[in-house]
């Protein structure tokens, strides 16, 4: 139903918040039998382990399962679409008590689907399509006929989608199931979830962290198996690294983005993406060639027609290597946490011990001029569409809004002349980096997500991880390595944390890496104790299937598992 409190209807901004969380608590209550509340003073900082501690053990086993093995069941029909999905939003509204990371459950129309589908099997003993029954969370701001599409703006409470986002309409006739929304940032450009609407989404792992953005909504409820595969937009890197779980950044205009709310639609300065969040590998595989599949370029024309590829080249013809991979230590702007840096020395130790893979150290290539480029080029408005889309409601701007638009100096209004000009600098530095590229031979690129693990609220203010990435266009994909911080994980222990710290005299490379060098030694191991460390794989442009093929090649080499 859409919303009837709204700023057009009179209401303030605070009493439109209000109404937002109340058609939320009501939308969890709706669906019976409900969970009882927990008091927030039972909640620990590490929140993992509640729900199996709560849930009967059949909703444990059917959340507990990745894509893979779920699709088995719900074709078989040895598990039935309705049973299936009571459980995941049994488990999702746990973990929005949890981390605050829902906007609405969907239960009434969630149930309908899933009798449709249970029938559908019934009568013809065959599922509608790869996804039969799997539930599917839905970052709020991706379209739902019907439903409220704010994108996380007080004052936009009230617009509401007349279909169902492109995206969407694909995986529905793949036998998809929506049931969940899930939280996003004010302005959609935090590397954190915190909105005046519902809050602030935080780290199942650590509730003092971040779960990330702009997709920390589905971080946090994937980390807790309220959900097992969903649908984020923007970085969707810094949620899934954030809590340890699979995100897939594809190339630009390869996934259909038809029908997501957002400011500044229909610039291309940097295109943004959509992609996917899931407990495995096979989830983000099974997703992006479903919609593939689907040839979304002919409803989408913007879209690239490029089709799903099962055979992909690595390495080099005749030289008997099956995969090269670059190994980004720092980008030479900001150093990261030790966390960090001994997980990737641990992963990488790994790689050169096998025949799988040759690794070689890549020098980054201006990722300071990088971040000039890009940061110009976020809004080119000089941020006049996100302001007065907060300034529409009078509510205040969050602090990490305040900073992306008031105190970062690349922002500013451009002229057309100056607009080409950014375009220029934008086009030389991708035709740089490609000529290095070309030089160099490898397959991919292995780095870190961010400058450290999950951050500590209202601090995520370095982006040249993946900001990089994006001006560039190439795609990306997030790994969970198994190390979590503080935690006695086999082969990393403090020894290994030690032999990576800043050394006594350590000299910050950048205003940007002292004030991520300071976060470290103000709240070190113990402020992060628990968070999930990551890593991110890039590949070049429209070389998607292959950057998955070569992390499928690296996790084995690597010992990693393909699940988290």
């Amino acid at each position: 139903m859409p919303a009837t409190i709204t700023i057009a209807s009179g209401a303030t901004w605070e009493e439109v918040a209000a109404d937002r969380q109340r058609h939320r608590d009501i939308s969890l209550a709706s669906f019976k039998p409900s969970l009882l509340n927990l008091p927030a003073s039972s909640i620990p900082a590490d929140a993992t382990a509640i729900p199996r501690s709560i849930l009967t053990a059949q909703d444990v086993e059917i959340t507990e399962k990745n894509v893979e093995d779920l699709v088995l069941m719900l074709a078989s029909g040895r598990w039935s679409a309705k049973t299936v999905v009571q459980a995941f939003m049994r488990r999702a509204a746990l973990a929005q008590q949890l981390t605050n990371c829902v906007t609405e459950l969907l239960p009434e129309q969630a149930l309908k689907r899933a009798a449709e589908l249970d029938d559908h099997l019934a009568a013809t003993r065959k599922p509608i399509g790869p996804l039969h029954g799997v539930p599917i969370s839905v970052k709020e701001h991706i379209g739902m006929k019907g439903l409220d599409l704010n994108a996380g703006f007080v004052g936009w409470v009230g617009r509401v989608a007349e279909e169902d986002a492109h995206i969407l309409q694909i995986l529905w006739a793949a036998g998809a199931v929506f049931y969940v929304r899930t939280t996003q940032p004010q302005t959609l450009m935090h590397l954190e979830t915190s909105n005046n609407l519902y809050g602030t989404t935080v780290n199942p792992y650590n509730t003092t962290l971040t779960a990330g953005g702009s997709s920390g909504g589905e971080g946090a409820i994937i980390t807790l198996r309220g959900s097992i595969l969903g649908i984020g937009g923007g970085s969707i890197r810094s949620p899934a690294a954030n809590n340890g779980v699979f995100g897939f950044k594809p190339t630009a205009l390869r996934l259909p983005v038809g029908g997501w709310s957002a400011t500044m639609t229909g610039a291309d300065h940097i295109v943004p993406t959509i992609g996917p969040l899931s407990t495995s590998l096979e989830g983000v595989l099974l997703f992006v060639r479903t919609i593939l599949h689907a040839r979304p370029w002919l409803k989408e024309p913007s879209l690239v027609p490029i089709p799903w590829k099962d055979e992909v080249q690595l390495g080099e013809e005749g030289k008997g290597i099956k995969l090269r991979i670059g190994v980004i230590w720092d980008d030479e702007v900001v150093r990261p946490h030790p966390p960090v840096v001994a997980a990737l020395s641990q992963v990488v130790e790994k790689l050169r011990g096998s025949n799988e893979v040759e690794v070689m150290d890549w020098q980054c290539y201006k990722h300071d001029l990088a971040w000039d480029i890009i940061a110009k080029l976020y809004f080119c408005d000089g941020g006049a569409e996100e302001k007065a889309a907060i300034d529409a409601s009078g509510e205040p701007l969050r602090p990490l809004s305040k900073w992306i638009l008031e105190e970062n100096p690349h922002v500013q209004e451009h002229t057309i002349s100056t607009l080409w000009q950014a375009h220029r600098e934008r086009d030389a530095y991708r035709a740089s980096y490609a000529a290095v590229w070309n030089e160099r031979g490898v397959d991919v690129i292995l780095c870190p997500v961010g400058p450290g693990v999950a951050p500590k609220l209202d601090t995520s203010r370095y982006w040249g991880y993946t900001a990089q990435w994006n001006l560039l266009n190439y795609p990306a994909v997030v790994f969970p390595t198994g190390i979590k911080v503080g935690r006695d994980t086999p082969g990393v222990g403090t020894e290994d944390l030690d032999a990576h710290e800043y050394p006594a005299d350590y000299k910050p490379m950048s205003s940007a890496d002292a004030y991520n060098y300071g976060l470290w030694k103000e709240h070190g191991v113990k402020g992060y104790a628990g968070a999930p460390v990551s890593l991110q794989l890039v590949g070049r442009m429209y070389e998607d299937e292959k950057l998955l093929r070569a992390l499928d090649i690296l996790l084995d080499a690597a010992g990693l598992a393909k699940t988290c």
